[in-house]
């Protein structure tokens, strides 16, 4: 079964007395609406079973209720999980390099990190363990955003340039920034137990200057100056009507970044920026998710 992805790093002293899973076999053609529909929610697991053609969606919760909410609306089944069940650690993912700038790993034992310093020694290592659904790096959203990111970090290289995180999941882009040379960097996401795990991600990775708060974008107020790189890795619908606050919050000639966004829904959203002063100049497809580099079509036009 493994440990419920956000609770997976906690020390033993902080998990719940008693855990519950959701569980509910679907087609893998589904999987896009599944995701869309538990966007944020860090203790969704996805597996694929049978080859490949159906998935299993896992929901861990803490109290009964809880499950039983999801079951009522969903269907599916509920069970008790046994402790010994989830203190099992998850299977842990290959180990990401990001152009030659960054090696993402899973590990955490100091002295196999210290092995891949070793052997990467060009390389920024960075620890993120298997937490949530989204946000360790090996989703098609997150590593084409931290490739845009480490080509940004070299365009701005040797200026102050300040980051913010907007869905930061885990804070590994904001983690990624910080370590390519970002000065002031703000995360947010409007799920508590994503904001718990990035700031013990932070920690881990010796970036505890991360402001990291808990906010849904919608609502959020940017500072009046903005921050020079914006990463937005929102689902399609949220960043559609996110598009008036992201564009208040990027500054003068700013970088901004988004994905998260299906391909079938790809037009809807950057016609949604295009009406809030918005452009892009760099669209990456992977599989189903796309990926943009942009910024304010006016410091767009000026460049040229």
């Amino acid at each position: 079964m493994g440990v419920p992805p956000a609770i997976a790093d906690n020390p033993a002293a902080k998990f719940p007395t008693t855990m519950f899973v959701w569980s509910k076999l679907s087609a893998e053609k589904w999987l896009d609406a599944w995701e869309e529909r538990f966007s944020g929610n860090p203790n969704l697991v996805v597996e694929y079973v049978k080859g490949g053609r159906s998935i299993r969606l896992q929901l861990f919760c803490e109290t009964e209720a809880q499950a039983q909410a999801v079951a009522k609306q969903f269907g599916g089944s509920i069970r008790k999980l046994a402790k010994a069940e989830w203190q099992k650690p998850p299977a842990a993912p290959r180990p990401i390099k990001v152009r030659d700038a960054i090696l993402l790993t899973a590990e955490t034992n100091a002295s196999e990190i210290k092995a891949l310093r070793k052997a990467n020694p060009q390389r920024k290592i960075i620890s993120i363990p298997p937490e949530m659904a989204f946000g360790t790096g090996d989703h098609a959203t997150t590593s084409t955003c931290l490739r845009m990111l480490v080509d940004i970090a070299r365009e701005r290289k040797n200026s102050n340039w300040t980051v913010a995180d907007l869905g930061a999941g885990t804070g590994v882009l904001a983690i990624a920034a910080k370590h390519l040379g970002a000065g002031e960097t703000f995360a947010c996401d409007f799920d508590p137990f994503a904001v718990s795990v990035a700031q013990r991600n932070a920690e881990r990775n010796d970036t505890p200057e991360i402001i990291i708060k808990e906010q849904d974008v919608l609502k959020w107020k940017p500072r009046a100056k903005g921050y020079d790189v914006v990463l937005a890795n929102i689902f399609s619908t949220v960043l559609i009507q996110a598009w008036p606050v992201i564009a208040k919050s990027l500054a003068r000639n700013g970088d901004l970044v988004v994905s998260g966004i299906l391909a079938t829904q790809a037009w809807d959203v950057f016609k949604a920026a295009a009406a809030n002063g918005l452009g892009f100049t760099s669209v990456v497809t992977k599989g189903k998710w796309v990926t943009a580099r942009g910024g304010h079509m006016a410091d767009l036009i000026t460049k040229g």
